[in-house]
């Protein structure tokens, strides 16, 4: 049976267990994970927080991570601006970027989640409001929704990915994974950092 891994990936974590060639220490899943033989399925940027699976099946692994499955992953995003309905609307029809058309996602606004403080803190102004929305997208090309959002004028100050298809991240605290087996629901699991 397959080995899958929940973890709350918190920000500034690359989504690799080394960090070769870095001329600064970074940190990396190896600083939270101390389980052998699974591997990320897909990415998670540094400056992004939330749900990163890991898996010991390569099959698995590909059917998360490859486009062509299309599984949806919806993301938390906290954008700068006061998004209206046409801004929502582009988000919805798809986005034209430099690498072609995004797929249409869907987009809702959303009143503040309740999730976790980010450390450090995102950026504040005092002037310029800032608002939450609630984007599934079913492809994952580098950094699309950061992308998507600053291409409609919103630009992101927060992104955490909630969930990937039935995966989801809600109730693990950043740094912690719980371990699902399939169809037998989900053990506690992790490691604190030192």
């Amino acid at each position: 049976m397959a080995r899958l891994l929940l973890f709350n990936k918190p920000f500034g974590v690359l989504s690799q267990f080394t960090d070769r060639g870095s001329p600064t220490v970074r940190s990396t899943l190896s600083d939270f994970i101390d389980v052998k033989g699974v591997y990320p399925a897909g990415r998670l940027d540094r400056d992004s927080e939330g749900l990163l699976l890991l898996c010991d099946d390569g099959r698995l692994q590909a059917r998360i991570a490859d486009p062509r499955f299309k599984m949806p992953k919806t993301y938390l995003v906290q954008v700068e601006g006061d998004p209206k309905e046409q801004e929502l609307a582009r988000l919805r029809q798809g986005v034209r970027l430099k690498d072609g058309m995004t797929l249409p996602a869907d987009v809702a606004r959303i009143d503040a989640p309740d999730v976790w403080p980010r450390t450090p803190p995102i950026r504040e102004r005092r002037l310029i409001p800032d608002s939450w929305l609630r984007i599934t997208i079913r492809e994952g090309r580098n950094r699309q929704v950061r992308r998507m959002t600053a291409a409609v004028g919103l630009p992101t100050l927060r992104l955490v990915r909630w969930s990937i298809g039935d995966w989801s991240v809600d109730g693990i605290a950043p740094g912690r994974f719980e371990e699902a087996h399939a169809g037998t629901g989900v053990d506690r699991q992790g490691f604190e950092r030192p």
